[in-house]
């Protein structure tokens, strides 16, 4: 290790001395100072509880909310080389008992939020190894605790995992990340050099802290510069504004459809009139994207970049709308999963219809990932799927123009086969969430009748926007570059898609057969006109 790539554990305990403020939740804020303290005290409980644990890997499962108390738990972790496992609070049941025990989970952290989740669930983790932060307990383990001697910081190896974040599971179930030391302390600094970050700034953090985003593009790079880092309890749209302005925030973190929500709030003519710099994050829509950098005079940088850290796609100033961006190198590519060779590029009509989807169409590759690829836990099938023929599948699809720019086509089982042809669901998402009365699509296969798929689109509505199918179809026959197979037979219309804590759609939570549903359109046969459907698909 060296100075110029150390492990997040010494970027920690190099702030031990550090007096300007580390952290503000709600009404209290604490200097660096003071919150590398109130990690060493919770690292002195996780020493005492090792001492009696069995052998084994050492997890700490943190099922908290965004507050000061989960900072300070990842701070432990880190100190002493403990591993920090995020539990998603979205999980239940014999899920949520799976996750704990597939981590290898010794010790688990729980706030009064989370309470309620594990009643019931039965963990390998005993009682005197689960700490609820809430309890008096708690309170006086932790006041008679010993800090753990800072100098173990320095021991903690670059290769031991800083934590488990689990994948979001939109397509299957949720694979268990790891990401070590080396690797956090290398993004905390490559972020701080690539956005000229330093110690001034201020960053927002509400996406949870059990979700790489968070700690990856919000505490990662406050730790690097020493600046300060906002915690809130979970995103609110309403008081977004008003804590930007509060705590002087420079730079905000998100996933999804923040953007579009704080959009959503009433405009105001002073809302320019902030000091926030920099929007990072990835998978805002297109028109979010241009329309909060302008409402807000800030810079928006929506990147597209994978848990796994081998795949990163960045959007540069002259990136064409829909498009992820360039790869970083020319490893990075997109590979035809049979052939395994490189696949052309995409050729486009005047319209910008992709008119080669069959053979531009791939997985996106990164022929050097195998190197930067730390592995899933326990999962040695998922590294096996990652990892084929020595390079790194994102799982992704896409299909890049003559310039070498990427343009996202779904993940590896978004494939619809209508009438013989071969689609991808992204572009037709893309379409359809044009249209004025749709916050959000999602396309997924149905049965034909006859043979294949056909194509349902399942629309989120915009809040009190009544659905006229006159004008969808007057809106379809405008849309230059819609492909003649992309035409939803049905269209399906929810108040709410299921999403996940941060966002992504979870497509595998959304029926696939036909059944009856008040909310259902079809299409009439040869035109583009929608009738109430009899069956409603998806």
């Amino acid at each position: 290790m060296t100075d110029a790539d150390p492990t997040f554990a010494a970027l920690l305990a190099g702030r031990a001395g550090d007096d300007a403020t580390a952290l503000w939740f709600e009404d209290r804020s604490w200097t660096w100072a003071e919150a590398i303290g109130e990690g060493r005290r919770r690292a002195g409980l996780l020493q005492q509880l090792r001492a009696t644990s069995p052998a084994g890997p050492w997890h700490v499962g943190l099922a908290l909310e965004n507050t000061a108390e989960h900072l300070f738990w990842w701070i432990a972790c880190s100190l002493v080389g403990a591993t920090g496992v995020g539990i998603n609070p979205t999980r239940r049941g014999p899920d949520l008992a799976r996750d704990i025990a597939f981590t290898d989970c010794q010790v688990l952290v729980v706030d009064e939020s989370r309470r309620a989740l594990l009643d019931g669930v039965e963990t390998p983790v005993p009682a005197e190894r689960t700490l609820h932060v809430d309890e008096a307990a708690y309170r006086e383990a932790l006041a008679a605790a010993t800090p753990c001697d800072l100098a173990l910081a320095a021991d903690v190896e670059p290769s031991t995992p800083f934590s488990l974040v689990f994948t979001s599971g939109t397509t299957a179930a949720p694979k268990a990340v790891i990401c070590s030391h080396a690797r956090m302390g290398r993004i905390a600094r490559q972020q701080a050099e690539r956005r000229s970050l330093t110690a001034r700034d201020v960053f927002y953090v509400v996406m949870p802290m059990f979700h790489s985003n968070a700690l990856m593009a919000g505490v990662a790079p406050a730790v690097a510069v020493g600046g300060t880092v906002v915690l809130r309890r979970r995103f609110s749209a309403s008081a977004w504004l008003p804590d930007v302005r509060r705590y002087g925030v420079t730079f905000f973190n998100y996933v999804g459809k923040p953007l579009a929500y704080v959009l959503a709030t009433p405009a105001r003519p002073d809302d320019a009139d902030n000091p926030l710099r920099i929007a990072f994050g990835n998978e805002a829509a297109e028109g979010d994207i241009a329309a909060f950098a302008r409402r807000f005079d800030c810079r928006v940088i929506d990147s597209f970049g994978s848990s796994e850290g081998e795949i990163q796609i960045l959007r540069t100033p002259e990136t064409p709308a829909g498009s992820l961006g360039r790869a970083p190198t020319d490893a990075t590519v997109v590979v035809d999963p049979e052939t395994l060779t490189e696949c052309p590029p995409g050729r486009f009509d005047a319209n910008g219809l992709l008119l080669n989807g069959d053979e531009a169409i791939g997985e996106i590759v990164n022929r050097d990932g195998a190197a930067l690829f730390e592995g899933y836990w326990n999962n040695p099938e998922a590294d096996r799927r990652r990892l084929r023929h020595g390079w790194s599948w994102s799982g992704d699809l896409a299909y890049r123009d003559a310039a070498g720019f990427f343009y996202f086509a779904g993940r590896s089982g978004d494939w619809l086969r209508v009438d013989g042809e071969n689609l991808a669901t992204a572009p037709i998402e893309r379409l359809l969430v044009r249209f004025p009365g749709f916050s959000a699509v999602a396309v997924v296969a149905v049965p034909d009748p006859v043979v294949g798929d056909q194509v349902c689109a399942v629309a989120e509505r915009v809040p009190g926007a009544a659905f006229d199918p006159e004008r969808f179809s007057d809106f379809l026959a405008a849309q230059p570059d819609l492909g003649t197979k992309w035409v939803p037979a049905v269209l399906r219309l929810v108040d709410e898609l299921p999403r996940t804590p941060t966002n992504k759609v979870l497509k595998r939570m959304i029926p696939r057969e036909p059944a009856p549903a008040t909310g259902a359109w079809e299409r009439v046969p040869g035109t583009l006109s929608y009738r109430r459907a009899r069956l409603g698909g998806a």
